[in-house]
């Protein structure tokens, strides 16, 4: 898949994974729980997306780069149309903790439509990359959602609310739905990698109530562009705005979506296939 903004964003992501490396070093010198590990961790994450923002800013000038704080870096081409959506560790506790599950994610967004998405894995080496209209691809093979059809069947992943959240209240009864009725439920704390691993067909589904739009954004063109279907329990499909997402085979999305919405309060009901 030759694409020029992909090239480029490859490129910012493999820089930031060097700065990631280096740091993983700096963790294992120390003891585990050491204070420090969390300032390493919050500094690793800031190089890196320092590391993605030039690259980025070198091959497009004129793009916006959204950063962790959700507003343009340095507060520069903010009105832009085209806007890079940038998270250097999506997993910092997992990072900082030594736990082997966390991934850079970018994704280039156009107007209102996610045109590219890249999700690198640093610990396996594994790219996941997408192209609207043109598929995704892990190391350069391409993608495709499994066959699964039966939400009895199905593997699905998740991410928690904190306990501090004004989410948590609804999403509890959802799991409690789904941990009844499907295969498993996984919490491995990297939605980016839980949505590209929905893409490769070694999750079958995916749902998240508590995490910004754009943080998500790339997994969730990766799933689609593989052949998934994305949407939220109201059942929009918009992949930008939307923080309560499903993201799922097309086998088990409506069982997944209607198990969710049928536990969910009465003012969010599941709409029509």
């Amino acid at each position: 898949m030759t694409d020029p903004a992909l090239a480029v964003a490859v490129r910012a992501a493999r820089n930031a994974a060097a700065v990631i490396e280096d740091a993983t070093r700096d963790l294992k010198r120390l003891p585990a729980f050491s204070a420090e590990h969390a300032e390493i961790a919050a500094n690793a994450s800031s190089e890196a997306e320092a590391a993605i923002a030039s690259v980025l800013s070198a091959g497009f000038p004129d793009h916006a780069i959204v950063g962790e704080e959700g507003t343009p870096r340095e507060g520069r081409n903010a009105e832009s149309s085209w806007r890079w959506v940038v998270d250097p560790i999506d997993g910092t506790r997992n990072f900082a903790h030594g736990y082997p599950y966390y991934a850079i994610s970018l994704a280039l967004i156009h107007g209102s439509e996610l045109t590219h998405a890249v999700v690198l894995d640093p610990l396996r080496d594994e790219l996941f990359t997408a192209v609207k209209a043109r598929g995704a691809q892990l190391n350069g093979v391409q993608l495709r959602v499994s066959s699964c059809t039966r939400i009895e069947d199905a593997l699905i992943a998740t991410v928690f609310p904190t306990r501090r959240s004004s989410k948590l209240p609804d999403y509890i009864p959802g799991l409690n739905a789904l941990m009844q009725r499907c295969a498993g439920v996984r919490r491995a704390g990297s939605a980016a990698l839980d949505l590209a691993y929905v893409a490769a067909g070694r999750l079958d589904g995916f749902w998240v109530m508590s995490v910004r739009s754009l943080d998500i954004a790339p997994g969730a063109l990766l799933v689609r562009e593989a052949g998934g279907r994305v949407g939220d329990l109201a059942g929009a499909t918009d992949l930008v705005r939307s923080s309560e997402i499903i993201a799922a085979a097309p086998g088990v999305f409506a069982a997944l979506r209607e198990t969710l919405a049928a536990s969910a309060p009465a003012t969010v009901a599941p709409s029509g296939r």
